[in-house]
């Protein structure tokens, strides 16, 4: 599996994935050879693939040294045609077992990013031959990549919101699935120095308190828990993806975070999650699907099948996430 490289300086920390191999264009047909001195449609000739190449235009060619030489050469050049398209491999068909091979590019919002790794290794040991790169951000700013080109297969918000984005702008292939449910929890240093047990005390004086920026998921059901509590909380950072806000926790540059329930527990060694009732009123849904321009639909579908299957919905329960049954 591809581990995500440093991405664009305009892009979250996370890496942007790369194009897939686009497949190799067949190679000609051989064109038939003249068997004898015998007169030849001069208008007539073979196409290469599809149609589309040149015609080879065979005259009528004479007995003797010269014809046989030049009956030769088209020989020859019938059998190069023939080699030549059997040397082209597709990346993104099928396997000879009928499993997908080449490379699967996912987008994937950040808070997916422990589950679909380990979903990434199961892919990539169920299908031999096949390899899949991440890129894991905010959901916001996934959307805007895609719908700005940027070449992926499967796309996987932490939002139906940021879904929409791009299945309005005619990029999924066909319509979003809803595979698992998240929330929030109070992200504090382990131990609780703070000693905080709900939402108020975030208004504490004095205390920081980083979130999400409001148009990535996580900071949506941020002001929907806050507005439920009637809390006013004014953050000393804004994050552009959860695995950000996280972080401040993690360095000490912040008392508390509203991350999701999964990222606290990816983090449990370092983070305690602290429950609050009113996440149950900000609960996000995470919708998947086949982007249209998939370099290799034919992994992609495989990837979002494994995503929903009773495997992906044990990855993710064991994140933390509520799965919602397959197919």
């Amino acid at each position: 599996m591809t581990h995500p490289a440093a991405g664009p300086a305009s892009l979250p920390r996370h890496a942007t994935a790369g194009p897939a191999d686009s497949p190799p264009t067949a190679g000609p047909t051989a064109g038939p050879t003249d068997t004898g001195p015998t007169d030849t449609n001069p208008s007539a000739g073979t196409a290469g693939a599809g149609g589309t190449g040149p015609a080879v235009r065979l005259h009528r060619l004479g007995g003797g040294a010269v014809g046989r030489r030049v009956r030769t050469v088209v020989g020859l050049l019938a059998t190069a045609a023939l080699a030549l398209a059997g040397c082209g491999v597709d990346r993104t068909g099928p396997a000879g077992d009928g499993g997908p091979t080449g490379t699967v590019t996912v987008f994937a919002a950040a808070s997916l990013t422990e589950s679909f790794t380990a979903l990434g290794r199961r892919f990539e040991a169920d299908h031999p031959g096949s390899t899949v790169t991440f890129n894991f951000a905010g959901s916001s700013a996934l959307a805007t990549q895609i719908t700005q080109g940027a070449p992926a297969d499967v796309f996987a918000s932490a939002a139906p919101r940021n879904m929409a984005t791009v299945t309005d702008a005619g990029h999924a292939a066909g319509t979003p699935t809803v595979f698992a449910r998240n929330q929030l929890v109070i992200a504090v240093p382990e131990g609780n120095p703070q000693r905080l047990a709900g939402l108020a005390d975030l208004a504490r004086p004095g205390l920081k308190v980083a979130l999400c920026a409001t148009q990535v998921p996580c900071g949506a059901a941020a002001t929907t828990a806050l507005d439920a509590a009637g809390v006013r909380v004014t953050p000393v950072t804004l994050e552009q993806d959860v695995k950000g806000a996280l972080a401040k926790v993690k360095l000490g540059e912040v008392d508390a975070a509203l991350v999701y329930r999964t990222d606290a527990r990816a983090a449990d060694r370092e983070i305690d999650g602290i429950d609050f009732p009113e996440a149950t009123r900000a609960v996000n849904d995470y919708p998947i699907v086949v982007l249209a321009d998939a370099p290799n639909p034919t992994a992609a579908r495989a990837f979002v099948a494994l995503v929903r299957s009773a495997a992906g919905r044990t990855v993710l329960t064991d994140a933390g996430f509520q799965p919602l049954s397959g197919p």
